[in-house]
C-alpha cells in the first residue's frame, strides 16, 4: 500500500480571518499562510509608492534583549554595531556565522538603556534564536521572543499624514517626528520609522489581541491593504535585498554588496 506525506499545516498570523474576508489570495510563505496580494499586485505597488498601504508582517518575530551585557553581546552575535546606538535609535544589520555566511539580516532598536529590539525573519527565526542561545554562555543577558505581540508596516508618502491620528495617544504625537530608523514606544505599542518598500513610513509592533481592531481601523481611514507580491517588488525596486535569494550563510555582506 502506497503512503503519502500528510500536508503540513500553515502557520497563520492573527489577521487571516481578515484576510480572507477581504478577498486576499493566500499562498505558502516559509510555512506561513500569508496574503500575496488583493486583487493586482500591480495597484498595491503603485498604492505605496503614490499614498499609503498597510502589509501584515505577523509571520516576523519580534525579539527583546536586554540585561547589563547586552550590548557586549550584540555586538559580538551582529556585523554592525550596536555601540552606535542611543535610545531611540536603530541600525540595519546581519547576524552570521564563523565564516561570515549570513545568518539572517535584521534591524535592531535600541529601546532604552541595555534593552534592544530585533525583529527576525519567518524562515530564520526559530534557527536565529537557537544560534544566539547558543552563543549566550554566561552573559548577564536576556532573551524573549514576542509571541503576544505582532507586525504591521505602514508604508507610502501619506503615512506620515494618515497613520498617526490612529495611534494610541502618546504614540500619535511621537511618530510624525521620528527620524528615519528612529522609534518610541508606549505600552506594548512600539512604533519605528523603518521599513521594507523604499518608501517613507513605520512599522508597528503591538498587542496581538488588537490587531483585528487596528486592521478595520486602518482600512476604515483609507490605507489599502497589500500583500506580499507588492512588498517583492518595492523592495526589489528599491534595491534591498532579500534573504534565501540575494544572500544566505554561502554569501558574506561584502558579496552581496551590504
Amino acid at each position: 500500500m502506497t503512503s503519502f506525506p500528510q500536508q503540513q499545516t500553515l502557520q497563520q498570523t492573527v489577521l487571516n480571518a481578515a484576510h480572507r474576508a477581504a478577498g486576499a489570495r493566500l499562498v505558502d510563505f516559509a510555512g506561513w499562510d500569508m496574503p500575496v496580494h488583493y486583487g493586482s499586485q500591480v495597484e498595491e505597488h503603485h498604492a505605496v509608492r503614490g499614498s499609503v498601504g498597510v502589509f501584515d508582517v505577523g509571520h516576523m518575530r519580534a525579539l527583546d534583549i536586554d540585561g547589563a551585557e547586552a550590548e557586549a553581546f550584540l555586538r559580538r552575535v551582529l556585523a554592525n554595531d550596536v555601540a552606535r546606538l542611543t535610545p531611540g535609535r536603530a541600525l540595519y544589520s546581519c547576524m552570521l556565522d564563523q565564516q561570515a555566511g549570513i545568518l539572517d539580516d535584521l534591524i535592531v532598536y535600541s529601546t532604552g538603556e541595555a534593552r534592544y529590539r530585533i525583529v527576525l525573519n519567518a524562515a530564520t527565526a526559530l534557527a536565529d534564536l537557537a544560534w544566539l542561545q547558543q552563543h549566550l554562555g554566561s552573559a548577564k543577558v536576556g532573551l524573549k521572543l514576542r509571541d503576544d505581540l505582532t507586525i504591521l508596516a505602514v508604508q507610502g508618502p501619506r503615512a506620515v499624514e494618515l497613520l498617526p491620528p490612529l495611534l494610541p495617544l502618546a504614540l500619535a504625537a511621537a511618530a510624525p517626528g521620528l527620524r528615519p530608523f528612529s522609534c518610541t514606544e508606549d505600552g506594548d505599542w512600539f512604533v519605528g520609522r523603518t521599513g521594507y518598500t523604499g518608501e517613507d513610513g513605520f512599522e508597528l509592533v503591538f498587542p496581538a489581541a488588537e490587531a483585528d481592531a487596528f486592521w478595520a481601523t486602518l482600512l476604515a481611514a483609507g490605507i489599502r491593504p497589500c500583500g506580499l507580491g507588492a512588498r517583492d517588488t518595492l523592495r526589489l525596486a528599491a534595491g534591498m535585498n532579500l534573504y534565501g535569494q540575494d544572500m544566505d550563510t554561502g554569501v558574506t555582506p561584502l558579496e552581496c554588496g551590504l
